[in-house]
């Protein structure tokens, strides 16, 4: 969220208020599809390694499927979009959360 917000500081700056409307609903549509995808993979209960393995596999589908959803309607919808910052937006926020992967939690107690 402090991605979106400071690119679309950025685009307003640079482009005016359509785009950092545009980086925001950029940054939104990213914000939405991992918001989709988290409400899935943890809306199952998987005991298995298979069943991790759909889980994952699942969430990940809805994912791209939101973000199909909501690029087409925001391009479709809004006239006034700016492209670069939208999509700019959208993929430096899509970069952050892939990179949330290598982020490991730091043991601050003795290790």
């Amino acid at each position: 969220m402090i991605a979106t917000l400071v690119l679309a500081l950025l685009a307003g700056v640079l482009a005016g208020v359509h785009g950092a409307i545009s980086a925001a609903l950029g940054g939104a549509v990213s914000l939405g599809a991992g918001w989709a995808s988290a409400r899935v993979a943890s809306g199952k209960r998987a005991d298995t390694a298979g069943g991790v393995l759909v889980t994952a596999l699942s969430a990940e589908g809805v994912k791209l499927g939101v973000i199909v959803l909501l690029l087409w309607l925001v391009l479709a919808l809004y006239p006034g979009v700016v492209v670069v910052a939208f999509l700019g937006s959208f993929m430096a926020t899509v970069l952050i959360f892939s990179m949330a992967f290598f982020v490991r939690e730091h043991n601050q107690s003795g290790s």
